[in-house]
């Protein structure tokens, strides 16, 4: 399978980006052959464009399944299985922070409560249990967030986003306007000023 000039540079940049997404550059590589295909590819289609061992082809496939990034697709007539990605690229998006979500986020969101509930702690531990606190009261605010715009269908979250510029005015405005939306500290009783 030969691939132009163009597929190969995105394919060749998507394998060195892979390791400081944390995946290998074969991983990085399939995925970007499978995004840029108009038809699922199989094993040895993959194979034969990236010029990398079968092997290593079936690793990367697996790890990119577990990752919920690429489809198995059956064509007819055809035993070996084939595999496309998600066609919205949106979509993709969402499972990507979703299973990196999954993978750090939550377990270090279940460490930091654990921690906090130790009941043994020395007094000197108090400046650490405080940052313990403020990190898990950030990242619970993050995920709160994620959650949020998770649920916001497609063209709603683009007009979000595009908004930019016009939101950081906003919110940079009067602060009447501001104590709306502001956290309440400890000690207010009506999140007013």
């Amino acid at each position: 399978m030969a691939l132009s000039h163009l597929r190969q540079e995105f394919i060749l940049h998507f394998g060195e980006m892979g390791s400081r997404w944390g995946i290998n550059r074969t991983v990085g590589q399939i995925y970007a052959l499978l995004y840029l295909s108009e038809r699922p590819l199989c094993a040895d289609d993959i194979v034969a464009a990236l010029g990398v061992s079968r092997s290593n082809v079936s690793m990367g496939l697996k790890e990119l399944q577990g990752w919920n990034l690429v489809l198995l697709r059956h064509i007819p007539g055809d035993r070996r299985d084939h595999f496309t990605t998600l066609d919205d690229l949106w979509q993709m998006l969402r499972t990507l922070v979703a299973e990196r979500r999954k993978r750090e986020i939550d377990p270090t969101l279940t460490k930091l409560r654990d921690l906090e509930l130790l009941a043994d702690t020395a007094p000197e531990d108090a400046v650490a249990r405080a940052r313990i606190t403020e990190m898990r009261e950030l990242i619970e605010l993050l995920t709160g967030w994620h959650d949020d715009m998770a649920r916001l269908e497609t063209e709603r979250l683009v007009a979000l986003l595009k908004m930019g510029a016009r939101l950081q005015k906003f919110i940079s405005g009067p602060a009447d306007v501001l104590s709306l939306g502001r956290v309440r500290q400890k000690g207010d009783t009506d999140g007013r000023a």
